[in-house]
């Protein structure tokens, strides 16, 4: 039983690492360089997909992740899976306070209808990302090794 959770937390976890990343270091590059039109039409688009499926992802890795720090280190949880839950923690404080607002009012622009400032808001999105990314970059390996060792 302890074997699956940790197998399932490390697969929600991982895919959950990969999409984020690949978004930080594809997707947003490729918008970028797109014409104005369909840059914001796509982060417009992405806005919305991502906004409707990130939150049950980010709360059922730390549900996973939580549970199996409890299982894996037990009443003290002072290894490798608390830092990384940790980590996830952060990165959905970080997300909820900062990046939902700017996405929330993304999924609506379109080439005609969007703020002045859109492309100042679009960068600020796209920094913290990074560091969201960061923090779920820093949990994958912890979380991995408390799997290996624990």
């Amino acid at each position: 039983m302890v074997a699956l959770l940790l197998s399932l937390a490390l697969t929600v976890t991982g895919i959950l690492v990969g999409v984020e990343l690949a978004v930080a270091v594809v997707v947003n590059p490729i918008l970028r360089a797109l014409p104005f039109e369909a840059s914001i039409a796509g982060r417009a688009h992405g806005a919305r997909i991502l906004g409707r499926a990130m939150p049950f992802w980010y709360i059922a890795s730390l549900i996973l992740v939580l549970v199996a720090t409890v299982i894996v280190d037990g009443a003290s949880a002072t290894g490798a899976s608390l830092v990384a839950a940790v980590f996830l923690v952060l990165s959905c404080v970080l997300s909820v306070l900062l990046l939902v607002p700017i996405n929330r009012r993304a999924r609506t622009w379109t080439a005609e209808e969007h703020p002045a400032d859109w492309a100042d808001q679009q960068r600020r999105w796209d920094r913290l990302h990074l560091a969201r990314v960061g923090l779920l970059v820093l949990a994958m390996p912890l979380l991995t090794m408390s799997a290996v060792i624990g």
